[in-house]
């Protein structure tokens, strides 16, 4: 089996992974790097064209993104994934197109692309001529997938993006009776120092800056990611908003969390069974919660921002790239009563990172906004933090080669040097194939 890295390698960003064996040939995801510039695999029409099928671990721009310009240079075959994630790609393509106009996607690509969707169930076998292809659930977002390749002589492991702990919405990675001669695995957070606080240290201590900034008759804005972040956001603020430990205001719901709550909610077969017995067994929806006022237009928007009242913003734009959240920020970044809570990973270089380092202006499509509202840090990462990442790898039974992706060079190599202890440990590089 030998594995090719189109994207994803020695970056986060634009996962791309062609698996071959023989006369077979599966990619598993194929997304974009957001940023100033939109960076794309590096995929040639020439290994498209011997390319069997598509497999998606799950619905985030840079495992998705692009799909519908795969399908513009021609491509033909399936797209295998599970229905949320289906669902939610369409979503998130949709406003990429609106957003960026990227001109390289044709109408009849990005229809063809839709008509290649095939719905993958958990657990279940899918054989593309010498590979059998499973999915298990990897924790992330609704729907998100480890996927696993067997050609009868070698098994491989692609962890796609991975969460073990238990969320307000979803269980962990299923990480139960897995075996594999080789590992594709993030690392996001795989730095030796990447060691996550108990999540109820996180929680307390963003809720005291909620609640103070709220006292102060100032704003919260929390931009976050629409899909999987966004929602698990709003479950905790509805939450102990409900339990009075944070003041009733409004909780405003900008951008593309309102559709993808829908889809949420159209999908909680996926999501913890206690979500599940609390949607159909009582009278309380929490994707529908009073606290909720969703943000249907640009003039809402405005009144918002002009208004004196003291709420919640959750708006997308989680690195601060685009979205609704520029908006807010250009009209309430300058008052000291505001705040901005960030809680999720900042990309290198992303305008997000920049504040986060204490930058008080930012330029966003050559325009410049000045911050001088707090800036907040409360990590809740969908992503498994390094110990995490330890634990995951050794339940792995028989493995013996592990390739580090998807994280930033200090935290590649951190990772990779301590798994060398262990197990055949590698950095890939783009366009090298590596074999297994």
């Amino acid at each position: 089996m030998k594995v090719t890295f189109f994207g994803g390698a020695e970056e986060v960003g634009r996962s791309c992974i062609l698996i071959s064996s023989g006369n077979s040939n599966i990619l598993l995801d194929a997304g974009v790097k957001l940023g100033k510039v939109v960076e794309h695999p590096s995929i040639t029409k020439q290994v498209l064209d011997k390319v069997d099928a598509i497999f998606v671990s799950h619905a985030h721009m840079d495992h998705v993104g692009y799909l519908p310009h795969l399908y513009s240079m021609g491509y033909r075959g399936k797209i295998y994934a599970t229905k949320p994630t289906l669902e939610l790609t369409n979503v998130l393509i949709s406003d990429y197109m609106r957003i960026s106009d990227p001109k390289a996607i044709t109408k009849d690509g990005l229809t063809r692309m839709q008509k290649s969707y095939k719905i993958v169930e958990f657990r279940e076998k899918i054989k593309v001529k010498d590979f059998t292809v499973s999915f298990s659930p990897s924790g992330h977002i609704v729907g998100a997938s480890m996927i696993t390749v067997d050609d009868g002589k070698n098994r491989l492991v692609y962890a796609g993006d991975v969460n073990l702990a238990k969320t307000r919405l979803l269980n962990g990675a299923d990480i139960r009776n897995l075996n594999a001669d080789a590992l594709i695995t993030e690392s996001t957070y795989g730095g030796r120092k990447d060691i996550f606080p108990s999540e109820s240290i996180v929680v307390n201590k963003a809720l005291q800056s909620i609640r103070d900034t709220i006292k102060r008759g100032g704003k919260v804005i929390i931009p976050s990611f629409a899909v999987g972040r966004a929602q698990e956001v709003l479950f905790l603020l509805d939450d102990y908003m409900n339990s009075g430990v944070i003041p009733k205001v409004k909780i405003y719901v900008d951008g593309m969390i309102n559709k993808a709550n829908r889809i949420y909610r159209h999908n909680v077969i996926y999501c913890r069974e206690e979500l599940q017995k609390r949607i159909l067994m009582s009278d309380y929806d929490p994707f529908r919660s009073p606290n909720f006022f969703p943000i249907e237009s640009k003039t809402e928007r405005s009144k918002v921002a002009a208004s004196r009242e003291s709420c919640i913003i959750v708006t997308t734009g989680g690195m601060l790239s685009g979205g609704p959240v520029l908006y807010y920020l250009s009209k309430l970044g300058t008052n000291q009563a505001n705040k901005m809570i960030l809680v999720g990973y900042q990309g290198a270089n992303t305008p997000g990172r920049q504040l986060q380092d204490g930058a008080k202006e930012i330029e966003v499509e050559g325009k410049k906004i000045k911050v001088t509202l707090r800036i907040e840090t409360y990590h809740l990462s969908a992503h498994a933090d390094r110990r995490q990442l330890e634990t995951f790898v050794s339940r792995i039974k028989g493995l013996k080669t592990v390739l580090v992706v998807h994280g930033e060079p200090g935290k590649l190599s951190e990772f990779s040097e301590d798994l060398a202890k262990k197990y055949r440990a590698i950095i890939p590089r783009i366009g090298i194939e590596y074999t297994i």
